[in-house]
């Protein structure tokens, strides 16, 4: 297992991430099953979830290599072991935290934290981040991220993340965003699979007719 590689991978096939907070583990199978068939190819598990281990080994053994499943929320360094024993190959974090981000490293794992200013994306890539998360997107603009692209080296991923939908990957893109992660707009718990493998449909078909 490469997690970094298999990241890559995954990304260059589907730069959207789907990201499943409060999902529990009677979903899991359902709920990865929609999101693959839609081409999804990377989904996260925010730890703040009920039982998110088990849910991230229920997809990963069904999904299988073709589907990169990792963790969300991910703010101490112990988690990322549990995060791999579950069989996740990504480590999302909301924050930039050089601990969990020489962890996952360290462990294989990809590593995407959260980042805000210049200055954190720099602490992040020195860590040894594989790629980073512009959030909260709310708070920021693509102007600001136009200007950060400027001085962030071309060979790091951006995402951008929070309050994301298929409308706003235009502007987003064309200011130099890689990818997005996808939250409420195409998940909430209790939400029908059929519903969100519809939205899953429309978030890859908006992102592919860009």
């Amino acid at each position: 297992m490469n997690g970094p590689a298999d990241f890559r991978g995954a990304f260059a096939r589907c730069p959207l991430v789907a990201i499943l907070r409060g999902i529990g583990p009677s979903e899991a199978s359902s709920v990865g099953d929609v999101l693959a068939d839609a081409g999804f190819t990377l989904i996260e598990v925010p730890l703040n979830s009920p039982e998110p281990f088990k849910s991230i080994a229920i997809m990963a053994k069904q999904l299988g290599s073709h589907v990169v499943v990792g963790a969300g929320t991910v703010l101490h360094a112990s988690q990322v072991s549990s995060v791999q024993a579950a069989g996740g190959r990504m480590i999302v974090s909301p924050n930039v935290n050089a601990d969990v981000i020489k962890a996952s490293s360290a462990a294989g794992l990809a590593s995407l934290p959260g980042y805000a200013t210049a200055t954190e994306a720099f602490a992040a890539i020195d860590a040894g981040a594989h790629a980073l998360k512009l959030f909260p997107a709310e708070a920021a603009t693509p102007a600001v991220l136009r200007a950060q692209l400027a001085v962030i080296p071309a060979s790091i991923p951006i995402l951008v993340v929070g309050g994301i939908n298929a409308a706003s990957f235009r502007p987003w893109a064309e200011a130099g965003a890689s990818g997005f992660g996808i939250g409420s707009a195409l998940y909430r718990p209790a939400v029908s699979a059929a519903d969100i493998a519809a939205r899953a449909r429309a978030m890859v078909a908006a992102w592919k007719a860009l």
